[in-house]
């Protein structure tokens, strides 16, 4: 038997009374899907946090979906990543993206943990199996990494503290995923890595992200969606289809699922999703 891809959405904390309306309407359509679960991500430094929980609470009390909070370390204690997890396991959430987190400028005390290893580490010495634990990867590696191979090493340290499952960054080139996940398999990394996946619906927007994260836009994809100028309709039509395609290719060899970052938003997903002819599980 044949198991159906795993998908998931990501979303963000919305920071206005409308943009929570907004949300409500993105998740709701997607949950026709019957994804694996909605993950939430957490602000630089844990700015979101409150927010990050408001919403996996509201996921989990009015949905069918699992909720998945993000929880970065940056900027924590232990005391107070003891006190999430104790809330998160009184809302009966069962699944966290555990990372390090990005450092807001002029930071100069990270907190107790310095590393995303560290703070799995911590996770299942208090909580034990309690959490199903999802990890960033990096195919095209982390920007802040000296080379491929420490990156990946950094990656395969996560595995060992006890992460299930990764999620990778957003990628347009489908074979450096799977030269990672080759490299992973020569290491003895075995854990699901499901792509991260970033729909193209504004160039510029696109750009301003991959140029902070240290995904590659190919340089035909960049010479293609500069052509289109301000015509969004014909971004959106050129993202859908290439993304669509790239999306099929990763599934028909071997990758065990979807992770799709919406920005808060379903269309784009919605129809990626209808050209892949999944069916909700």
């Amino acid at each position: 038997m044949t198991r159906s891809p795993s998908i998931s959405f990501e979303f963000f904390p919305p920071k206005t009374d409308k943009g929570r309306e907004n949300l409500k309407a993105t998740r709701e359509q997607l949950a026709a899907l019957n994804p694996e679960y909605f993950s939430v991500t957490f602000g630089a430094g844990g700015s979101t946090r409150e927010h990050t929980l408001e919403i996996v609470r509201e996921i989990q009390a009015e949905s069918r979906v699992d909720a998945a909070p993000h929880l970065s370390c940056i900027g924590s204690t232990r005391e107070n990543i003891q006190q999430l997890l104790n809330e998160y396991q009184s809302a009966g959430i069962h699944r966290l993206v555990s990372l390090r987190g990005d450092i807001p400028e002029g930071m100069q005390d990270t907190g107790e943990f310095h590393y995303a290893n560290e703070l799995i580490s911590f996770i299942r010495e208090t909580t034990g199996d309690q959490f199903h634990i999802e990890v960033a990867a990096y195919p095209e590696m982390h920007p802040e990494a000296d080379n491929a191979t420490a990156d990946l090493n950094n990656f395969k340290r996560k595995v060992e503290s006890g992460a299930n499952g990764a999620i990778t960054q957003y990628f347009y080139n489908a074979d450096a995923y799977f030269y990672f996940i080759d490299a992973c398999q020569k290491l003895g990394i075995n854990i699901p890595i499901v792509p991260g996946i970033m729909p193209i619906t504004n160039y510029k927007q696109l750009a301003s992200f991959s140029s902070a994260c240290g995904a590659e836009i190919p340089r035909w994809m960049s010479n293609k969606l500069q052509e289109y100028g301000d015509d969004l309709e014909s971004i959106r039509t050129f993202g859908i289809d290439f993304t669509a395609g790239m999306c099929q290719r990763l599934l028909d060899q071997g990758a065990p699922g979807l992770h799709f970052y919406t920005l808060n938003k379903s269309e784009a997903s919605l129809a990626i999703y209808q050209q892949l002819n999944l069916t909700p599980v």
